[in-house]
C-alpha cells in the first residue's frame, strides 16, 4: 500500500517561504507593477525609446518576480492535492511526480531566500563583469576565456541578457581581458560574490613535459548605474586613444578606428570598448563604465568599506578566493565558504548557482558579524 508522506519536507519549505514573504513586500510589488503598467500604456511612451525600454524592462522584471512568489504558493497547494491523490489511487507515477515537484520547489524557494539576502545599495542593479588574465602565461589567458564562457553560459541558463562590450585576445590562447554587461534583476548582487582572484591547477595543454601548471585570473564586478548618476570627469583627467577593433590572434575585424580606450590619469583606471558600431558609441559606453568605477572609488573612500567595492585584484598567489583543480581529484573549491563541487566540467559549463548561493550567504553572515 502506497503511503507517501512528505509533510515534514513540505513544512520546511513553507516555513522558509513564510520568512521570504515577511521580507518581500508583495503589496508594494503589486503597486509598482500597476504604476509601471500605467506608464507602459502611455501613448507617448515610445517618443523616448531609451526611457520606454527602461519602463518595459522594469515592468517585465517586476512581473516575473511577482509570478515567482505567487507561483510558489499555488504550487505548494497543488502539491498537497497531488500527494493526496497519489495515496488515494496508490499511484506510484503520481508519487514520483510529487517528489520531483517538491525537489524543484525547494530549489526555487532557496533561490528566493538567497535573493532576500541581497540588500546592498546596488544589489538589484545589472552588472558589468571584467575578467583579466593573471600570472601563468598561455594557461592564464586560456583560463580567463574559460571563466568568461562559464559566466556567459550561466547567464544563458537563466535567460539573462548579456552584451559583450570589449574583448582583448591574447597572441596565443584565450583572452587577455573581456568586459560584458549582464542585464537582469539583482545581477550585481548575485555576481558580486564572484569578484576576486580565481586559481586554476591542471596539467598544462601548452607544455610538452606534462607538468602541472597553476594560473590565475581576476574577476571584477561593478553595478550598472542609472544614466542620471554621473561623476564629473574633467577632459584634462583623461586620455582617449582610438584604434581598430581586432579579433582572435590580432586579426582586424574593423576597417575604421572605432575602438576606444580611455585612461583616467589620476587613478590609472583604463576602460576599453570595441563592440559598438561607432567610435561615438564606444566612447559613450567606456565613459559610463569609467564613471561607475570612479563613483565606487568615491563611495569606498567615504564609507571606508573597501571590501564591498571593486578593489585591486592581483590575480596571483596569496589572494585567491576559489580554486579549480583539473588533475587528480577533480574539484572546484571556494576558499571563503568551503563550498565544493566535484565536477569542474559542469561548473565551467555554467552550473555555478551553488557556489554563488554559498557566497551570498557567507557575505551576509560576515556583514552581520561586522
Amino acid at each position: 500500500m502506497l503511503e507517501l508522506d512528505l509533510s515534514s519536507e513540505i513544512a520546511a519549505v513553507r516555513s522558509t517561504f513564510s520568512d521570504i514573504l515577511a521580507v518581500v513586500d508583495v503589496d508594494a510589488l503589486q503597486a509598482e507593477i500597476a504604476r509601471l503598467s500605467e506608464a507602459a500604456g502611455a501613448p507617448d511612451l515610445w517618443d523616448n525609446p531609451e526611457e520606454a525600454q527602461k519602463v518595459t524592462s522594469a515592468l517585465s522584471h517586476r512581473q516575473s518576480e511577482y509570478a515567482r512568489v505567487s507561483g510558489v504558493q499555488r504550487r505548494l497547494d497543488d502539491l498537497d492535492v497531488l500527494i493526496e491523490l497519489a495515496n488515494e489511487m496508490e499511484d506510484e507515477d503520481s508519487a514520483e511526480e510529487a517528489r520531483k515537484e517538491l525537489a524543484d520547489l525547494t530549489q526555487v524557494v532557496n533561490q528566493l531566500e538567497v535573493q532576500t539576502l541581497m540588500d546592498g545599495e546596488y544589489d538589484d542593479r545589472g552588472a558589468v563583469v571584467t575578467i583579466r588574465s593573471g600570472a601563468g602565461g598561455d594557461d592564464a589567458t586560456d583560463f580567463a576565456e574559460m571563466l568568461m564562457r562559464m559566466y556567459l553560459r550561466w547567464a544563458e541558463r537563466h535567460g539573462y541578457s548579456v552584451k559583450v562590450m570589449d574583448t582583448s585576445y591574447a597572441e596565443g590562447a584565450g583572452i587577455k581581458s573581456a568586459t560584458f554587461e549582464v542585464t537582469a534583476p539583482y545581477a550585481y548582487g548575485t555576481l558580486s560574490v564572484e569578484a576576486g582572484t580565481h586559481r586554476l591547477a591542471r596539467i598544462s595543454p601548452f607544455g610538452s613535459a606534462d607538468k602541472r601548471q597553476t594560473s590565475f585570473a581576476a574577476v571584477e564586478v561593478i553595478p550598472v548605474m542609472e544614466e542620471a548618476v554621473e561623476v564629473d570627469i574633467p577632459e584634462n583627467d583623461i586620455r582617449v586613444d582610438v584604434f581598430r577593433s581586432s579579433g582572435p590572434g590580432g586579426q582586424s575585424v574593423n576597417t575604421t578606428d572605432s575602438a576606444v580606450r580611455i585612461t583616467h590619469l589620476p587613478t590609472g583606471i583604463v576602460v576599453s570598448m570595441q563592440n559598438e558600431k561607432s567610435q561615438i558609441q564606444n566612447r559613450a559606453a567606456a565613459m559610463r563604465v569609467l564613471q561607475t568605477r570612479l563613483l565606487l572609488l568615491q563611495k569606498e573612500a567615504e564609507a571606508a568599506k573597501k571590501k564591498e567595492l571593486a578593489g585591486t585584484i592581483t590575480a596571483s598567489w596569496g589572494d585567491q578566493m576559489r580554486s579549480y583543480f583539473l588533475y587528480g581529484q577533480q574539484l572546484v573549491k571556494d576558499l571563503r565558504t568551503g563550498f565544493e563541487h566535484g565536477n569542474p566540467a559542469v561548473v565551467f559549463d555554467g552550473d555555478i548557482d551553488g557556489l554563488i548561493s554559498a557566497g551570498i550567504r557567507w557575505r551576509k553572515r560576515k556583514d552581520d558579524d561586522d
